[in-house]
This record gives structure tokens, sequence and C-alpha cells, in this order.
């Protein structure tokens, strides 16, 4: 019995080893980078697989475009059974009934039509790099969103553990309010007063961590993972944070952006791409020169080859007047079925010229599409100038922010040494019974509030900052 036993704990010790390792695994958070997330973006985002989808698109249309430069091949064969009077394939007589085969390859290419061919060349591969900048865009702005909400999470996460050590020190300033009403030395005004403040130090990290879990979930969204996936964020050296710069030339700035944006580039390419489409509708006002050219041959079962003999004489007719038979040869006539191949070889025929279209009048058409034309190339000229404006605003608006978040910081810094030097002397005394406690958890409520003011403000210079990088085209790292 004992044997059996111990023959059992052999058996179920490795799998409990392994349940025990796959639950540990499971339970397992995954460590995500900065640089992991936005890879990890690229790569999975389906708003960007979207826009490479159309720029696939669009790069098949301009190989179209270039196709359409080369001849068109046709061929065309057909058979079929004719009944009632038809005409015999291949030779000018009819028949009751004829099985016809016939076949025909045609050649056609435009030699000229009004530049449209070459025109849409080139507004094709303008609409491709379009939809490439289109795409860039795209991946540019998702960068820009997992870089902010990435600091989001960090900066979430340091209120978290300040909000920690709120509580830890209202626990302790409860603790002793506790002793002191115990030992008569405290009111419970004064107890109640230290009860709230932990009820208030709790709330705020509730708070505070559901507003870790959702910036959590919105990157994971943005990586396209599973909401259920356990990660964290790796979090960089906080001194290079700091060093961050915040004083940018705005002219310098704008004039850098007018040519590495995507907005303004998106712009540019839509506007000649659309001065292209003037070219286009005005290739309707010309003629189309073609070249056409063919081959073509027939079969039919009742084309026949006609043989004619002699076979001896046969009366044909009578002398008049003395009856003496007038005598002719005797034509015997013979028909054969023309072979299927003498027939494609002698039915063989070939043709080539040239084709011209003139437009005279076409209900205005063509220069409905012209006048279209322009304005749309107006429409578009209008488009890239408000980018243009619109970006420039967007820059110095960043630029302002930036300077005010940087002086924000500065004095959300100095605001916190003086509330924890005020704290600190606020502490001693109320130990020393020369305070009560309401003077207490005021110190302590402006500390909380000037630590949480500096956190946000540290990573707010830092995100105001990787704004303006992103305008200059910069790569944004932390």
């Amino acid at each position: 019995m004992m044997q059996n036993i111990s023959r059992f704990k052999l058996l179920i010790l490795p799998a409990f080893i392994l349940l025990m390792m796959a639950g540990l695994k499971a339970n397992a958070q995954q460590v995500v980078s900065l640089q992991q997330a936005v890879d990890s973006t690229i790569k999975n985002n389906l708003t960007i697989k979207q826009a490479q989808l159309t720029e696939a698109l669009a790069d098949q249309d301009y190989q179209q475009a270039k196709y359409n430069q080369l001849p068109s091949l046709t061929a065309n064969p057909q058979g079929g059974y004719y009944i009632g009077k038809s005409q015999i394939a291949g030779v000018f007589a009819y028949s009751t009934s004829a099985l016809n085969i016939q076949g025909q390859a045609s050649l056609g290419i435009t030699l000229f039509q009004g530049g449209q061919l070459r025109n849409q060349i080139l507004e094709n591969k303008l609409t491709l790099d379009a939809d490439k900048t289109s795409t860039a865009k795209v991946k540019n702005d998702l960068l820009l969103n997992v870089v902010t909400d990435y600091l989001t999470i960090l900066t979430d996460q340091d209120l978290v553990i300040a909000a920690k050590q709120q509580l830890d020190l209202a626990k302790i300033t409860l603790d002793r309010a506790q002793k002191n009403f115990d030992a008569g030395n405290a009111t419970r005004a004064d107890l109640a007063q230290a009860q709230a403040q932990v009820e208030t130090a709790q709330l705020t990290l509730t708070n505070d961590q559901n507003q870790v879990d959702l910036a959590i979930l919105t990157l994971k969204q943005y990586m396209e993972m599973a909401p259920t996936t356990k990660i964290t964020v790796e979090k960089p050296d906080i001194s290079k944070l700091t060093n961050v710069q915040t004083v940018f030339d705005v002219a310098e700035v704008i004039k850098t952006a007018f040519t590495t944006n995507p907005d303004i580039r998106l712009a540019e390419l839509q506007q000649q791409t659309y001065a292209q489409a003037i070219k286009i509708a005005k290739g309707n006002y010309y003629p189309v020169l073609s070249f056409y050219g063919g081959i073509g041959t027939s079969y039919s079962n009742q084309a026949l080859n006609y043989a004619e003999t002699i076979n001896g004489t046969t009366q044909i007719g009578v002398v008049q007047g003395t009856q003496t038979p007038v005598l002719g040869p005797n034509i015997q006539t013979t028909t054969t079925p023309i072979p299927f191949g003498s027939q494609l070889s002698n039915n063989f025929n070939q043709f080539f010229g040239l084709s011209l279209q003139i437009p005279i009048f076409n209900h205005y058409t063509a220069r409905t599409s012209v006048t279209k034309a322009k304005l749309n190339y107006e429409y578009a000229e209008l488009t890239t100038q408000l980018a243009k404006n619109t970006l420039s605003k967007t820059i110095i608006q960043a630029v302002l922010d930036l300077e005010g978040a940087e002086k924000t910081y500065q004095s959300a810094i100095k605001t916190f040494e003086a509330n924890k030097e005020a704290l600190n002397v606020t502490k001693q005394r109320y130990d020393a019974g020369l305070v009560n406690t309401l003077d207490y958890n005021t110190a302590l409520t402006n500390y909380n509030t000037a630590q949480n003011q500096m956190i946000e403000g540290q990573y707010e210079v830092v995100f105001r900052s990787k704004v303006i990088d992103y305008y200059l085209g910069n790569p944004i790292t932390l």
C-alpha cells in the first residue's frame, strides 16, 4: 500500500509542478517598453493596415495606367452549324446547311489621345504618393498617440505611488489620533478628521489606479492586443526625462514642419493631382489616332473542289438541213471536300489601317470636365493653405504650451519643497502638541496636492517637448 502511495506521488508531482509553472506564466505580466509599443502598433494596428491596403490599390491603378500604353490584342474564334440559306465560309456560295468555323485576331494601339495616357500615369503616380503620405500620416499620428498614452501611464503610476505614500501617512496619523483620543488628549472631531483623511487618501489611490488601468487599456487597443492580456510598461530613467529641450524658435519649427509634416505633404500632393486632372480633361478636346490590324481565316464543311473530265463524246445537236449529228466532248464534273488545312491557308487574310476620331460636339462634356477639374484644383489650393495655417497655429500654441508647462513645473517644484518643509515643521509641532489636528491635516493635504502637481508638471513638460519633436519630424523616444 505504501509503495502504491509513493508511486502515486512520483506521478502526480511532475504534473503539479507543470501546473504551477503554467499558473505562474499565466499570471506573469508582460513588460512593454515604448519602442515595443510603437513597433507593435505599426505592425498590428488595423487603421494602419487599412491605409496600406488603400496604398496597394493606388499602386495597382498606377501600374494599370502604364499598361494602358501597350497594344491590345484580341482573338475571336467562332463556329456554328447553320440551317437554312446561309453563306458558306470562305466562298461566295450559299447552302441550306453548313458547318462554318471562323477565326480572327486583331491588334490595336492608341498613337495619340491628347496626352491623356501619359497624364493619367502622372496623376496615378501622384495619387499613389499621396496614399503613401497618408499611410505615413496615420503612422505618425498613432506614434504620437502611443507616446502620449505611455506618458499618461507613467504619470498615473507615479501618482499611484504618491497616493500609496499619502495613504500610509494618513494611516499613521489616524493611529496617532486614535491613541491621543484614547488618552484623552484629542477630541472626537480630531479623530474623525484623521479618519476622513484616510478615506480621502484611499479614494485618491483608487481613482489613480483606475486611470492607470484605463491608460493601459488604451495602449493595448493601439497595439491590437487582447484586453485580457496583462502588461506593464517599462519606466525609463527619470533623470533623462527631465533633460528635455524646452526652448524652441517658432519660426524655425514652422519652416521645418512645412517640409516634413505629412499633413502639408498630403495636401500638396492632392493639389498636384488635381493640376494633373486638368491636363487629362483638356485631352478630350483633341482627336484620337489609333492603329489597328489583324488576321483571319475560315473553314466550312460545304466548301468543295470541282474537277472536270472528258469521257468520250456525246451528241449536242444536228446540222440543219443535213441532219448530220454534231458531237461534243462528254464532260463529267466531280467534287471533293477541301481539306481543313487547305481552307485555313486559302482563306487566310490580313488587314491594317489607321482610325481617327475627331470630337466635334459632345454636349459640352469636355468643357464641363475641364471646368470642374479647375475648380477642384482651386479647392485643393485652398485646402493646402488652410493646412499650413492650421499647422502654424498649432505649432505656435504647442510652443506656448511648452513654455507654460516649464514655468508651471518649476513653480510646482518650489511649491512642493515649501510644503514639504512646512509639513515637517507642522509634524514636529503636532507631535509636541503645539498644533491641533486640523492644522496638521491642512499641511498634509497641501503637501499631497503639491506632490501630485509636481509629478503631473514633470510629465507635462516631457509631453509638450515631444509634441514639438513630432512637428520637427524627429524620432519620439523616452
